[in-house]
């Protein structure tokens, strides 16, 4: 059953029962991705980071139907960063994340790259050939995006991604992961349609906080967590001083207690100027927007600062909502119109100290 119980079955061997990793001309494995086809298995993994030369690139392996017993050794797809010059790979080589699908009657090899925010893609006409390059499916920096800024722009801070392809009810998905907790260890699970065009390419695609679901419609409580876009107070998503040490300036997501604790999230750190940006929304009627927060200056002072609200991240103000200094969680709200249509939402902080942004309704 899906759920388990799972039991170990066995490793994954040459029929002299030599491991797969230990035969002669075998490297290391990692990050294994399958694909089932013809009762076969295609076992495709590897590891490469881009100055190591003992690492030749992903590779696939194929294996019996029992799933461990191997019928071809590994056989490389595409170049590591080392030997990728005239690849077409260059700038986007191989580091980790081998995901595979099969779209019609190309193969389509998902991996994570070795500039650690983008997944792109390569495509073959058989499971085992030389894969050629595709292109980026995703940045979790929105990096190579270019419709609402400039390209080589990031929109939040960066980290190794992962993910893959999945096709749902006639509609492709690209399900990959942004980064909380300050860390690249600490991950947030998102997704977003894609489109394969009739050539078999894809477009790259920006990251938002509606994914799958299309523009957000309904009145109501959104989680501050949802952001897709976490700028500090020059604009950016880091700040280094020249002598290459992170500045605490950055606002990122996180959670009372330990990672991974059933606790409500919130968006940290948020100091003057800083910014997140919400996409997209298609609400009407609404009125008011209130925000629950905590933070703030430490001082007596019944006003301390303001959140506003603006319709893109160097665009028009909206409205703007006055931030008392409280210990606890408190909500602050003020009247406002959206524009018609497909818009987006971005939250400045204009204040001394910081602030934690805990969530906003649309009312």
């Amino acid at each position: 059953t899906p759920g388990g119980k799972y039991e170990f079955y066995g490793y994954v061997h040459y029929q002299d029962g030599t491991l797969l990793g230990e035969g002669p001309e075998d490297e290391p494995q990692f990050d294994p991705g399958v694909l089932f086809e013809d009762n076969k298995v295609y076992l495709y993994t590897g590891f490469c980071q881009k100055n190591d030369f003992s690492r030749s690139g992903p590779m696939v392996t194929v294996l019996d139907s029992d799933m461990v017993t191997i019928l071809e050794k590994p056989v490389f797809i595409a170049p590591s960063a080392p030997y990728s010059e005239g690849s077409g790979y260059e700038g986007h080589t191989f580091f980790e994340a081998p995901s595979i699908r099969k779209v019609g009657n190309t193969y389509y090899f998902v991996y994570s790259t070795n500039l650690h925010h983008e997944l792109c893609y390569a495509t073959c006409d058989t499971p085992t050939g030389k894969f050629k390059y595709g292109g980026i499916i995703v940045s979790n920096r929105d990096l190579g995006v270019d419709t609402y800024k400039s390209a080589d722009k990031p929109m939040y801070y960066g980290g190794n991604n992962h993910g893959g392809m999945e096709c749902i009810n006639g509609q492709w998905y690209i399900f990959y992961h942004r980064h909380t907790n300050n860390s690249s260890y600490c991950r947030q699970g998102c997704i977003e349609p894609i489109t394969i065009l009739p050539d078999g390419s894809i477009p790259q695609v920006e990251i938002t906080s509606s994914g799958a679901t299309g523009p957000f419609t309904e009145k109501g409580l959104y989680p501050a967590y949802l952001a897709c876009h976490l700028l500090d107070c020059h604009g950016e998503p880091v700040l280094v001083n020249r002598e290459g040490v992170v500045i605490n300036r950055l606002p990122y997501i996180t959670q009372d207690g330990r990672d991974g604790d059933e606790l409500p999230a919130y968006i940290y750190n948020m100091n003057d100027g800083a910014m997140a940006g919400f996409k997209y929304f298609n609400v009407t009627d609404v009125q008011y927007i209130e925000i629950t927060y905590r933070g703030g200056a430490s001082s007596i002072s019944q006003y301390t600062g303001t959140l506003e609200v603006l319709d893109s991240w160097d665009g028009q103000l909206l409205t703007t909502i006055p931030i008392r200094h409280s210990n606890e969680w408190r909500t602050s709200s003020a009247p406002l119109s959206l524009p018609q249509g497909k818009t987006s939402l971005y939250f400045r902080y204009r204040g001394p100290r910081t602030i934690s942004f805990k969530s906003f309704a649309l009312l």
